[in-house]
């Protein structure tokens, strides 16, 4: 892109003020407009260092209400971030609905600088390339609008900005030593500049090479842009996004009516025998995975009343309570709302070592947010390919990720809820809402299925737990557990 990119002819000064003007107040009108359709706006600028990113970053965000917007300086990541996907702290920083987020650099810059610092082969480069790509794809597939500016200064003008930045000692500060190198080896960094510009420049979210010689050209250049994106996309905010085909390869799974309940018990004495035997093997376990630095994302769905509760204290009971985390997953927070619905799985999964278990899931999507109303057909059916998604990122940082299904049938949900109904000690466990899900099992059954089906992958398979009896239930995941950690320390 930058090989055959040509700035063409700056404006005249009177021409770029008259500009500035209109599209300063366009932009001072619009962000009303953002609010009320409620548009979340990131906007990322990369870029060769001392080629005025915070500056124009500052000059654009002057046309901003403040509490609409919030800056981010993208830094190297710490040693928490970096004990977590790579993407985590990028979506991490994503805005809620009707309000903008400002990067100054990001997810470019982090794997241009591992590539010229030969941290990437060939292979991880293209990994990387296909997780950016996903993660900006499914920002603009709910609704996000991305803008992705790149300022582009030749050698001269960025040895002379950065020989200027030196020579006071309010501003050296500045100037990152990275800066020095890139100038010194500006060649090499254009090269791998532009083979990522290539790679990640898509009819979603397109680049936009900004010639930032001229800093009042710069600023006009992004601010008609930003205004314009603005424009479109909330002519475009009703539009459907087309459902992607699934790429992943799947595990075949039964149809819950065809999952054997009957027969599927343990004897209290046996119970406690097993139990104590395979608590003490997970705990042995969970030692090694902190030493190997392996994540572990366990989840739980299951009917209401199955007994998952239950089954999560069974395995804890096990671990180091410095190395996990159970999550339990209500109705999401405003500001939860307010975002990307994986955000708030994202803002929870574990560091290298740790567990993290989720008691309910990214699945309320294809289940309750589907059966409910509470997003559209196309969320719901789009859901499918992006949890997948999630999961392969996940899978590919090196999470092992062991999902279950906890099953009973609707007579023994009915004695469950009979007995939490009759019971004060257990009465705070029963809603009116587990009622009112429950006269809707066959949809939800239905829904279930689908899910099974089409997001039983390889790398992140269900598991279906009978719990009937839930003694059974709680012995067969800590035996599923075991194994699966066994098989990823191996």
């Amino acid at each position: 892109m930058l090989k055959n990119w040509n700035p063409g002819e700056v404006p005249g000064e009177e021409e770029i003020r008259e500009r500035l003007d209109r599209a300063r107040g366009r932009l001072y009108e619009l962000q009303m407009k953002i609010k009320e359709h409620k548009l979340p706006v990131l906007v990322l600028f990369e870029g060769w260092g001392a080629s005025g990113k915070g500056s124009t970053i500052g000059k654009v965000i002057k046309n901003i209400d403040p509490r609409f917007f919030k800056v981010a300086t993208m830094s190297a990541p710490t040693e928490e971030e970096l004990r977590k996907p790579f993407l985590y702290r990028y979506m991490k920083q994503i805005p809620e609905n009707g309000k903008f987020t400002f990067l100054d650099s990001g997810w470019m810059e982090e794997t241009t600088k591992d590539c010229l610092h030969d941290k990437l082969s060939e292979e991880a480069y293209a990994n990387r390339i296909t997780s950016i790509k996903r993660f900006e794809r499914q920002l603009t597939d709910n609704g996000y609008l991305l803008l992705k500016f790149f300022m582009q200064i030749d050698k001269k003008e960025q040895d002379e900005r950065i020989s200027k930045l030196l020579s006071s000692k309010d501003t050296q500060w500045r100037v990152a030593e990275f800066d020095k190198w890139q100038n010194e080896h500006y060649k090499k960094c254009s090269k791998v500049f532009d083979r990522y510009l290539s790679d990640t420049n898509m009819s979603t979210s397109p680049w936009y090479i900004v010639d930032a010689k001229n800093k009042k050209w710069a600023e006009l250049q992004v601010l008609e842009t930003l205004v314009s994106g603005i424009e479109v996309a909330l002519q475009n905010s009703a539009h459907s996004v087309p459902l992607l085909q699934n790429v992943f390869p799947l595990v075949k799974i039964p149809k819950l009516e065809d999952v054997k309940l009957e027969g599927k018990v343990i004897e209290t004495d046996e119970y406690k025998i097993k139990l104590k035997k395979l608590q003490k093997k997970l705990s042995g376990l969970h030692n090694r995975l902190y030493r190997k630095r392996v994540p572990v994302i366990i989840t739980y769905e299951g009917w209401d009343a199955a007994g998952k509760g239950g089954n999560i204290k069974r395995i804890t009971e096990a671990l180091d309570p410095r190395g996990f985390e159970v999550h339990p997953i209500a109705s999401p927070e405003p500001h939860e709302k307010a975002r990307h619905y994986l955000w708030r799985f994202w803002t929870r999964l574990p560091k290298d070592g740790h567990i993290a278990i989720f008691d309910r899931t990214w699945y309320g999507r294809v289940m309750v947010e589907r059966l409910e109303g509470f997003c559209s057909e196309n969320d719901w059916r789009r859901a499918y390919n992006e949890i997948n998604e999630f999961e392969k990122e996940l899978s590919d940082w090196g999470a092992v990720i062991i999902k279950f299904w906890v099953h009973i049938d609707k007579d023994t949900q009915l004695v469950r809820f009979t007995d939490r109904q009759n019971n004060p000690e257990k009465q705070w466990k029963i809603t009116d809402e587990d009622w009112r899900n429950r006269e809707k099992w066959d949809l939800y059954e239905d829904a279930i299925n689908e899910m099974l089906q089409k997001t039983s992958t390889t790398y992140a398979p269900w598991h279906i737990l009978e719990s009937a009896d839930k003694k059974y239930a709680r012995i067969k995941a800590l035996e599923i557990v075991i194994k699966e950690l066994e098989k990823a320390l191996d």
